[in-house]
């Protein structure tokens, strides 16, 4: 069968829904999609109204997300001459992460159990939980001591939003859920298991993505960390180790085959190859054509970035990323992940709960407020923002950060807060820029993908001017499930590499955003007043003072909540 005459299906869990495309794997034409909201929670999100860090997902919608999104873009693929469903050669998973599932013996999802569908601790916890700040705070310190260095593959310090501290706070909040749990699996390794019937939480392929950035795994510790060094955490997490699959596997293998009873549900032949599931913004960085030089920044409620290095060549460890694993992104080079905790989760909050209601007016508070904000000149509103709404991810590592407004008068106006927030992002992107650098990891051109890339041209143009670089912009709108088809394609036999599919599936628009040099100097300047900021604020010493105004504050909110309940 020529290449021409095969697709590939690739399926895209995100915070807020699920996915599907249907690609021609010759050229990587997108042949049709649908997209499957949540219907759990607060837009996806289950949400705990005492503690703000909280943020779980019920895993049903990612099993009715799949026979809905696949479901229906195959039903709308029939509409091009060429598709037919036995034409399908391969299924690729990406999804947000770190979202470790605690399941039972079976593999099976705690929160689908009747016990436990009203207890949120059951559901997946999503990859913006923070709850476990205090848990990451304490594997960092024991890491520091220990011989093999767990936390020098993953800049340093471990994240509230990974895999082994999600479930030790689990184990220490939780423990009805922790000792129902007999495993806990990411959600990117349980959709193609349960797309392939190998649920068994023992045997199940776990990805190299999520083992790698998110677990500690390494091959220069033979994997995980040692069940002595996790045990010295909580005796019960060695268990959990004892239960997780390895090696861990790149994605350009295959999982397994889709089942029959599956495949039937959405239109397919049982047998399309499953590929290795990953991380949405690793795959969408293949996606966007992620090759050694080229920065992807995956722009959409947080920020990723993504490159590659070969690994002939010597990398050093660098602090403050998200981690360096091998095959992870492209098989056979290092692949190094930083990012921004909330990007387009910072402009969502102003608009929706501090603009004033004319820029709503119209229905689309974004687009009024970019319209005011591109009146305005760079530093002509006097304001400097920092990124921390969400926390800190890169390089400072800190959950525990939060934003802060620097310059605001009575003056002040909601276009000039607006712009200084997008400001904050693109100067947070250069803070990561420049640390690559610093490391020896040259930036040679950056490929920005994502909602916000596609419909926003102002942060493209502030980003631009921040950074002082072109920004130019993947080809396709949906990067990260054109990635996860590619994979789906290498999986099934498409193609026998993943930069032989890139060469042919992957590409960028003709509009690049290029730098304005009156506007680059000036953001040169507001550069260096943000990085005092950053630096100052971001020091052991001023972060342990701002900690335990946090937890006063956290502590008050919480009592005032209770008094008026």
């Amino acid at each position: 069968m020529k290449a021409m005459n095969q697709f590939a299906i690739g399926v895209d869990y995100g915070t807020n829904s699920v996915r599907a495309l249907v690609v021609d794997t010759a050229d990587g034409r997108e042949v049709a999609t649908h997209v499957y909201n949540y219907p759990s929670g607060e837009a996806g999100v289950l949400l705990d109204p005492s503690d703000p860090h909280a943020a779980r997902q019920n895993p049903a919608d990612y099993i009715e997300g799949f026979y809905q999104s696949v479901g229906c873009a195959v039903q709308r693929a029939a509409a091009d001459p060429s598709f037919r469903p036995e034409r399908v050669v391969g299924i690729g998973v990406d999804t947000t992460g770190s979202t470790p599932i605690p399941v039972d013996r079976n593999g099976w999802p705690l929160a689908l159990a009747a016990e436990f569908a009203g207890e949120l601790a059951a559901h997946a916890w999503l990859w913006k939980d923070h709850t476990g700040y205090g848990e990451a705070a304490e594997i960092t310190e024991k890491a520091k001591k220990v011989r093999d260095k767990y936390l020098n593959k993953c800049g340093g310090v471990y994240s509230s939003e990974w895999y082994w501290s999600k479930i030790l706070h689990c184990k220490r909040s939780f423990p009805k859920v922790f000792q129902a749990a007999y495993s806990w699996v990411e959600l990117a390794d349980f959709v193609p298991a349960f797309l392939t019937g190998n649920l068994d939480p023992d045997a199940l392929p776990r990805g190299i993505c999520a083992a790698g950035h998110k677990a500690m795994y390494h091959e220069d510790w033979q994997g995980l960390p040692s069940a002595k060094f996790l045990a010295g955490l909580d005796p019960d997490l060695a268990a959990i180790r004892d239960r997780y699959a390895v090696p861990a596997l790149t994605s350009d293998r295959r999982a397994g085959s889709l089942t029959a009873e599956i495949a039937a549900k959405v239109g397919l032949p049982a047998g399309v190859a499953v590929a290795v599931g990953a991380f949405d913004a690793h795959m969408g960085a293949v996606g966007a054509g992620i090759k050694p030089g080229t920065l992807v920044k995956i722009i959409g409620t947080s920020t990723c970035d993504m490159m590659v290095a070969p690994m002939n060549s010597p990398l050093v460890d660098i602090p403050g990323l998200c981690g360096i694993v091998p095959g992870s992104i492209v098989p056979g080079m290092y692949g190094l992940e930083a990012g921004q905790s909330a990007v387009g989760d910072i402009f969502n909050w102003f608009v929706k709960s501090l603009a004033p209601a004319q820029y709503s007016a119209d229905g689309d508070g974004h687009a009024a407020l970019t319209r005011a904000a591109e009146q305005l000149c760079p530093g002509a509103s006097g304001l400097v923002a920092l990124d921390w709404n969400n926390g800190n991810r890169t390089v400072i590592v800190d959950p525990l950060l939060s934003g802060l407004l620097v310059g605001q008068t009575l003056h002040t106006t909601a276009a000039e807060v607006y712009r200084a927030l997008i400001e904050a992002t693109a100067f947070g992107a250069l803070v990561i820029i420049n640390r690559f650098e610093e490391y020896g990891v040259k930036v040679k051109e950056v490929v920005n993908c994502g909602g916000i890339a596609e419909k926003n041209p102002l942060v493209m143009q502030i980003y631009a001017d921040v950074c002082n670089r072109p920004m130019k912009i993947s080809r396709s709108a949906q990067t990260c499930a054109l990635g996860a088809a590619l994979f789906g394609t290498v999986a099934g036999g498409g193609y026998k590499s993943v930069e032989a599919a890139q060469r042919k599936m992957t590409g960028v628009k003709e509009m690049v955003y290029k730098p304005t040099k009156a506007a680059a100097a000036v953001y040169a300047e507001l550069y260096r007043v943000y990085r005092t900021l950053h630096d100052a604020f971001g020091t052991v010493g001023v972060k342990h003072r701002l900690h335990g105004v946090m937890k006063d504050l956290i502590r008050i909110r919480d009592e005032a909540r209770r008094g008026s309940g």
